[in-house]
């Protein structure tokens, strides 16, 4: 069998395709670890160039090679039991170890195969298998440890599948709630690997986790937030709004909540949240209420809390967006399906009209969102919009005895 096999390289179904053995191999081989496309294929790898282009799977199984590759690369194509056992019968030695890998995730087996006595890409990929294993069974800690292997066998001789692995790992130990060093140091070492190499919306993606990193264990302190801030800004150099809106959007939207987070007590908070304002208008003009209802709700909320701290020469201007903004949101988010949401959306929206002066329309708001707070036992967000009813009594008070005088 040809060595190496760019097993992991490429996304989807392509990453589990085999390649036979051709001619100028010791060229284009390095060329494809790496993500490269070579400029003429070679005819017996024309169905891995077609799987790469995404054509109809009939097309790729139609141009496989004969022998054990192209019996391998069917049952990836095809997986059934009935090709499973028919393959069995073909295939010998690290081939049979990679059908039966592929057959434990297809669910075909009980168990994965044994990585003993195997090297390189293969034990990786077997290792990996075998990860995907503990995972199941929470066995958490020992499936990270065959992921880092898997990772490190593979780095120097497949850095794109090393890549991938390390990322892989820093994105589990992120999910199991792990913000440290190492997690961070992950995905670095991903990053660092994709370098040199055609994979930039991979690299996007890998500074996105890293952002959402940074930013999911900030809890409000500076450094991690400008961290995750830097990472974002990476990630826009490749996410354009003509070439990839949807990811471009959430980007930003991610942007306008790191600056939103930051302490606002040094000079820079007014900028932050002049930034944050402008990240969430470009958020929203790919988030719209009629195709993404729920991220257009949280954008509008978010940029309506800005507008509220928006320093400006045109304060009341701000507010009064803001107020329209807190009316949209109240439009779709309804009390019977997210009613401390809808509360939240009347406390700000009512404190907005306070600032204005409004205390008759801001008051029913008010005490609206203080009776559901405390109807589900969120005393301190009720006491929270109580000492805005109390300074709008207090203003009140001192208005009438300014009358008076």
């Amino acid at each position: 069998m040809l060595r190496p096999q760019p097993i992991g390289v490429f996304p989807g179904t392509t990453g589990f395709l085999l390649l036979p053995s051709v001619p100028d191999e010791e060229k284009l081989l390095p060329l494809l670890l790496r993500g490269d496309l070579p400029e003429k294929w070679p005819e017996s790898w024309r169905f891995f160039a077609l799987s790469l282009e995404g054509r109809d799977r009939g097309e790729v199984l139609s141009l496989l090679p004969p022998g054990p590759v192209g019996i391998f690369n069917r049952f990836i194509l095809e997986p059934t039991v009935q090709l499973y056992a028919l393959s069995k019968e073909e295939l010998t030695g690290e081939l049979a170890l990679l059908l039966d890998a592929a057959a434990w995730r297809f669910g075909f087996r009980e168990a994965p195969p044994s990585s003993s006595g195997t090297t390189g890409e293969i034990r990786a990929f077997l290792l990996v298998t075998q990860a995907y294993e503990d995972f199941q069974r929470n066995e958490w800690q020992e499936g990270l440890d065959k992921l880092w292997e898997a990772a490190g066998t593979v780095q120097d001789l497949s850095p794109v599948f090393s890549s991938r692995l390390y990322a892989e790992w820093a994105a589990v130990r992120q999910n199991l709630g792990d913000y440290g060093t190492e997690t961070v140091n992950g995905y670095l070492k991903a990053l660092s690997l994709l370098e040199n190499t055609s994979f930039h919306e991979a690299r996007a993606e890998l500074w996105f986790q890293l952002g959402t990193l940074h930013q999911g264990g900030a809890a409000g302190r500076k450094g991690p937030l400008l961290e995750a801030i830097r990472c974002y800004h990476e990630v826009l150099k490749v996410y354009r709004k003509e070439t990839h809106p949807e990811s471009y959007a959430m980007v930003h939207m991610n942007l306008a909540l790191s600056y939103l987070s930051m302490p606002s007590l040094d000079r820079s908070a007014h900028l932050r949240t002049a930034m944050a304002v402008q990240s969430l208008r470009e958020t929203l003009q790919i988030f719209k209420k009629e195709t993404h209802p729920d991220l257009w709700a949280s954008a509008t909320m978010n940029m309506a809390n800005a507008l509220q701290h928006l320093h400006s020469s045109h304060p009341e201007e701000n507010l009064w967006e803001a107020v329209a903004l807190y009316e949209e949101v109240l439009s779709v988010r309804r009390p019977e399906e997210d009613i401390l949401g809808y509360a939240r959306v009347l406390a700000n929206q009512g404190n907005a009209l306070a600032h204005l002066g409004a205390f008759s329309r801001a008051e029913p708001r008010l005490q609206e969102a203080i009776r559901l707070f405390r109807a589900h036992g969120e005393e301190e967000a009720a006491e929270s919009v109580e000492a805005i009813l109390e300074e709008i009594d207090r203003i009140r008070k001192g208005a009438a005895a300014n009358e008076n005088l």
